[in-house]
């Protein structure tokens, strides 16, 4: 589990490809130092199994799936990364709940300046996947935590970067045309029903956006261990 408060921009080194599995070499001082085999670190999102550490390095492994859903399949050496290692027991909850499993690739929209000195990032994504948007809901992009700032539309949503998100992560760069990698709000999913990864391959029509009521929740079964237990 993460939280999508990003904690070192790694580079990646080099990617070697195993058969189905791709494995990845990614230079952070900071992560590789309390880095262990087995442990997850969130790569751009993506939750990836770190088999090997040393002293300013640590190398990942991604399965075939992963290249699939994920904007990995176009990464090249020398790429930035936002790294965010799993959560520990005590650690803060300060951004959202991530779970480091992508939805699906955006492509961005647009990228035009706002007040204050932030950034007004739009990405397109499908309308399976923005059936999991709330007005001031969460998304995480490329791994980090930010709030729907416009919307949420059928087919696009609208984040505000602020200057201290701007400075700390890579998002500043992005430009029209890039494609980035999409978590909806896990919360969001479960109230719904998620089934991102199935209905992504459904026709919109199939799609509609149901507004969330307490008949929705009850059928669903929320409740319903508690109702019985009333005398």
């Amino acid at each position: 589990m993460f939280t999508g408060i990003i904690r070192e921009i790694g580079v990646l080194r080099g990617l070697s490809p195993r058969g189905d599995v791709l494995r990845l070499a990614i230079a952070a001082p900071r992560t590789a130092a309390s880095a262990r085999p087995g442990d997850s670190i969130a790569v751009d999102g993506i939750c990836l199994t770190v088999t090997d550490a040393r002293p300013g390095v640590f190398a990942a492994e991604a399965a075939s799936e992963t290249r699939r859903l994920t904007t990995l399949g176009n990464w090249r050496a020398g790429r930035r990364l936002h790294l965010e290692p799993a959560l520990r027991a005590g650690d803060g909850l300060d951004g959202h709940y991530v779970q480091g499993h992508i939805d699906g690739a955006g492509k961005v929209l647009a990228a035009r300046p706002a007040r204050g000195g932030g950034r007004l990032l739009t990405v397109s994504l499908s309308p399976s996947l923005a059936m999991y948007l709330t007005p001031k809901g969460s998304i995480a992009i490329d791994g980090v935590s930010l709030t729907v700032d416009e919307g949420p539309f059928a087919d696009r949503v609208t984040v505000n970067l602020i200057p201290h998100t701007l400075a700390v992560t890579n998002l500043g760069l992005l430009r029209a045309g890039d494609a980035v990698n999409l978590e909806m709000d896990v919360l969001v999913k479960a109230a719904r029903g998620a089934r991102p990864h199935l209905t992504m391959r459904e026709p919109a029509a199939s799609l509609p956006i149901a507004p969330l009521t307490l008949e929705h929740v009850r059928a669903l079964g929320y409740g319903a261990a508690r109702r019985k237990a009333r005398p």
